[in-house]
């Protein structure tokens, strides 16, 4: 008897609710410092989910957009940079 033709499965796609683990790596940070940005409220605050303690990733997307929006302009930016 032939064996099954097997399809590759589709990659998992990506997830809306994050650990704090997981929450601080999309970011690029320690889960220390990710700690410190939840304490200063630089990044959102978590919510309980069946016990589980979950971020939104809209909520980090969001937070991390404003981080660089207060970042402001710095001398590397093209229209400080003199002709």
């Amino acid at each position: 008897m032939a064996e099954p033709v097997r399809l590759p499965q589709p990659a998992p796609g990506p997830r809306r609710g994050l650990r704090r683990p997981e929450a601080a790596q999309y970011i690029g940070v320690s889960p220390t410092k990710f700690d410190e940005l939840v304490s200063d409220g630089r990044m959102p605050k978590p919510f309980k989910l069946d016990g589980c303690t979950i971020w939104d990733i809209r909520d980090l997307d969001a937070a991390f957009d404003a981080l660089k929006d207060d970042a402001g302009r710095n001398e590397w930016d093209e229209d400080n940079v003199a002709a």
